[in-house]
């Protein structure tokens, strides 16, 4: 997952400290101007290089898959209490990080140039003066890291949301369970994947978000339910929430929406068939309406029919979506015959 291998990120106090202490050692194995010189370029190099390592770790949201930019927008539009966030504001999601990105860039170009500034001057003057000027580049220099503070804070938190999302891959058919609660959707999808399912929690939702896997043709299908998401009509999720359905939408090669005729899930059929139809508007990719309970009742037109706890249909259900999907690989193209 692109954002799993993200490194700690320093806090500016952290930062000024590492880089003063460790000039402070190099200056003591030196004397006169060299020591100075040496205790500028050692706190400088620590600080511009820590900055720029901040920035060049995270991906370029530019070349980001889409579904993962709508996704970790979700999660850092996230809403955030001050108890949790320093920074206050991750409700800005991916903006803000990028925002933030640049202006450690900044800051790292800047001291390089303060480096440049201070080491003529050391290098053209007297002990005492130079030390005089190493001096003041240090004070300069830290209040540049002390300017980025709220930054360095920002993509820290950004860094620990985003760091353990689940590894899902854009470049494998998805497909996407749907319905209202207790439809049988999680029930599905435990079926289908067997033991390799896996339970990822994601911040805009009330429960863990359901994927797992299950292979036809030597092809791995990813198939994931979505609790508090695609359970309710647009007009009655949250900012997040809409947000993270926009992530969905770029991912799902199908949508199979399950619908309970029997009305034993607690929603009438027409409000279960008006979601559907909301989610044929949204998502530019085949719908497939799955009948499950069918054993209690199949009143509806339906593509599939089912009963998973009966145990009859699942797969020809599950045969459906992949039909829906009709993912082809890129495969390199055969050497012809010589």
């Amino acid at each position: 997952m692109i954002f799993e291998t993200l490194p700690t990120t320093p806090r500016s106090e952290e930062l000024i400290d590492k880089a003063f202490s460790r000039a402070a050692r190099t200056g003591r194995a030196k004397e006169g101007l060299d020591a100075q010189e040496s205790m500028l370029v050692t706190a400088s190099n620590i600080l511009s290089d820590n900055l720029e390592n901040v920035v060049t770790d995270w991906p370029d949201f530019r070349t980001v898959d889409p579904f993962y930019v709508d996704l970790a927008d979700a999660v850092l539009r996230r809403e955030v209490s001050p108890r949790e966030s320093e920074a206050g504001d991750l409700q800005e999601g991916v903006d803000a990080v990028r925002a933030s990105l640049s202006e450690l860039s900044w800051a790292s170009r800047r001291i390089d140039e303060l480096r440049s500034e201070y080491q003529a001057k050391v290098r053209n003057t007297d002990p005492d003066t130079a030390r005089k000027h190493r001096k003041q580049a240090f004070a300069r220099m830290a209040d540049v890291v002390e300017e980025v503070a709220a930054d360095l804070r920002r993509v820290g938190e950004a860094r620990d949301a985003l760091k353990d999302l689940p590894d899902v891959r854009p470049d494998e058919p998805a497909i996407v369970v749907a319905g209202y609660p207790n439809v049988g959707k999680s029930s599905f999808v435990n079926a289908v994947t067997r033991a390799t399912n896996e339970i990822a929690s994601y911040p805009f939702t009330t429960r863990g978000v359901q994927m797992g896997h299950f292979e036809r043709d030597r092809l791995r299908y990813q198939i994931i339910d979505t609790p508090g998401l695609l359970d309710r009509p647009m007009a009655d999720r949250n900012e997040i929430e809409r947000q993270a359905v926009s992530a969905l939408e770029h991912l799902a090669d199908a949508v199979l929406f399950l619908v309970d005729p029997s009305g034993d899930c607690g929603y009438p059929l027409d409000a279960q068939l008006e979601l559907r139809n909301e989610l044929r508007e949204r998502f530019p990719v085949p719908v497939i309406t799955v009948c499950n309970k069918a054993d209690r009742s199949r009143d509806v037109d339906a593509d599939a029919y089912m009963s998973v706890t009966e145990g009859e249909g699942v797969e020809a259900a599950l045969d459906a979506a992949v039909a829906a999907v009709d993912w082809k690989p890129d495969l390199p193209p055969s050497r012809r015959e010589e």
